[in-house]
């Protein structure tokens, strides 16, 4: 059986390559124009959500903090009551005492539970002090949460609205893209999303315009100029590096 000649896959063209780019271009140039749409909003609702959290943490600190400080002055008051139990021990004994020395030292003992009363009163008033500081500061937090809840509520409402209105025309565009880009070989489509990254309004393609770059608007020398019209070859921007095309080589997206 005789075998079918296979034809060799013909490369294309340098001005299909640059129709190819310069295509890919104007559809990620509008998925750029639905994007910067929604401007900062995504960074906003991801910021809230981030100082919501926050404040939740903080809330939670605040709220063990008080129980501990609540629970210490508790037991303060035990130690209190221990301490006075104690006294009252003591000086009854003292009434039974047969020399000074266990008189002496059992003052001592009474003198010692004086102090740890002391200690746990002055102690007490510094943990309610705190509380109260806390207390503050946790109503505050709890207003600052709701606010931020409200004001997060809002930037989310907004997004979505704008994310309902451009989902299905993103998500065309994208597949526009993902076919377009299969049109270029791999080396000019890695050379068109760098410069895409580098640059500032995302335009890596860009026609002469009046002489200039339609880029950074530097001029462009006329023989370079002759050479783009050609489209024999790709020419970048001497100065910002971007892909010049001839105004003449511009088609329609389909």
């Amino acid at each position: 059986m005789a075998k079918t000649a296979v034809e060799p896959k013909t490369e294309a063209s340098v001005e299909e390559k640059l129709k190819a780019l310069y295509n890919l271009q104007l559809i990620d140039s509008q998925i750029d124009k639905i994007r910067s749409v929604r401007g900062e909003l995504p960074l906003e609702v991801q910021d809230l959500e981030d100082e919501i959290e926050g404040l939740q943490t903080r809330l939670d600190r605040l709220a063990e903090e008080l129980k501990s400080a609540e629970k210490e002055i508790t037991d303060r008051k035990q130690s209190i009551k221990d301490a006075q139990a104690l006294i009252r021990k003591y000086e009854e004994q003292q009434n039974k005492v047969r020399n000074n020395r266990e008189y002496e030292s059992i003052s001592k003992e009474i003198e010692f539970q004086n102090l740890e009363i002391q200690i746990s009163e002055k102690k007490i008033k510094e943990l309610k002090a705190s509380i109260s500081n806390k207390q503050e500061i946790l109503e505050t937090s709890k207003v600052q949460i709701e606010e931020r809840k409200k004001d997060l509520e809002a930037k989310k409402k907004e997004l979505k609205e704008i994310l309902d209105e451009t989902l299905i025309e993103e998500e065309e565009l994208n597949q526009k893209s993902q076919k377009a880009q299969k049109l270029i070989d791999e080396r000019l489509l890695a050379a068109y999303q760098r410069l895409r990254g580098n640059a500032r309004n995302g335009l890596a393609v860009v026609a002469v315009e009046r002489d200039a770059c339609g880029g950074c608007f530097n001029h462009v020398p006329p023989q370079r100029q002759l050479d783009i019209r050609t489209h024999k070859k790709i020419i970048v921007c001497e100065h910002c590096g971007r892909i010049l095309v001839d105004k003449s080589i511009i088609t329609e997206e389909k």
